[in-house]
């Protein structure tokens, strides 16, 4: 018996990259998947279509993150489709590639702008989907969170500052939401995508990603699709585990593989 068949999942942030791997995976696994967007339609259709082509039911829903109002109707929408919500991707996320230690070039508008969407967008879409994750006793979010919120690295002081706050309100909805909903954070390093192509050029996305492969473990620059496998696990079958930062880095904190010289081999 499949478990999942059945149960509905909404994505925020789901036209491209990470966002479309993970609703491509939940449809892949048997959910039907809402795929949320905030401008572009086309793109949001598009990752519908291919949600149907993988064998599962697509919508597409709009709004603004920052926006209570929005997300309330963004829950809605979503719970209408099939009438629940089993589980919330908050994936959703801004940043403006700033130099940390430019502190004058990081205004305040942009600063709460960033604030608004990274954090308090999945504060509120959880809590305006909370009545519907929590009627089957088996709720699950999943926030989608960075290394730059543990290290204070990244794109920008406010990207890591938003990214740490996630971290810390996913503990602090862990304890609020149990039994019936689990809280967990996937907490991604560099992802070689679109996304960061576009933000700081293919000269230094090159150079970047170059630099990530040689300095992790395992030797690899993560796609989105490595990072949605993990993603879709900690969703649909980690039953046990909640209050989790689940980093997904290759290896990337253990700093670069070292040569181990094997121990000298005596023959009898």
């Amino acid at each position: 018996m499949n478990k999942v068949a059945g149960k509905v999942a909404l994505v925020t942030g789901a036209t491209g990259g990470l966002g479309s791997a993970i609703a491509l995976q939940l449809a892949a696994s048997g959910c039907r998947v809402v795929v949320h967007y905030g401008h572009d339609a086309a793109k949001a259709d598009a990752v519908v279509a291919d949600c149907i082509t993988a064998g599962s039911e697509a919508v597409a829903v709009s709004g603004d993150l920052a926006d209570d109002d929005a997300c309330r109707r963004i829950a809605t929408e979503a719970a209408a489709a099939w009438g629940r919500i089993d589980v919330l991707v908050n994936n959703a996320a801004i940043t403006r590639f700033i130099p940390h230690a430019d502190l004058e070039a990081l205004d305040s508008a942009s600063f709460r702008q960033v604030m608004d969407v990274n954090l308090m967008g999945p504060f509120q879409m959880t809590r305006a989907a909370l009545p519907w994750l929590r009627a089957h006793g088996a709720g699950s979010v999943v926030n989608i969170s960075s290394t730059a919120g543990q290290a204070g690295t990244g794109s920008s002081i406010a990207y890591a500052a938003s990214k740490a706050a996630l971290n810390n309100l996913t503990l602090t909805l862990a304890r609020a939401l149990a039994p019936a909903v689990r809280v967990n954070a996937v907490v991604p390093g560099f992802i070689a995508n679109d996304w960061l192509l576009k933000g700081i050029g293919p000269e230094r996305f090159a150079a970047l990603t170059a630099a990530q492969i040689a300095a992790t473990p395992l030797q690899h620059a993560a796609t989105p699709d490595d990072v949605a496998e993990v993603a879709v696990w900690v969703a649909l079958s980690a039953r046990h585990l909640t209050g989790e930062l689940v980093r997904v880095d290759g290896g990337h904190h253990l700093g670069p593989g070292s040569a181990v010289v094997p121990s000298e081999r005596r023959t009898p």
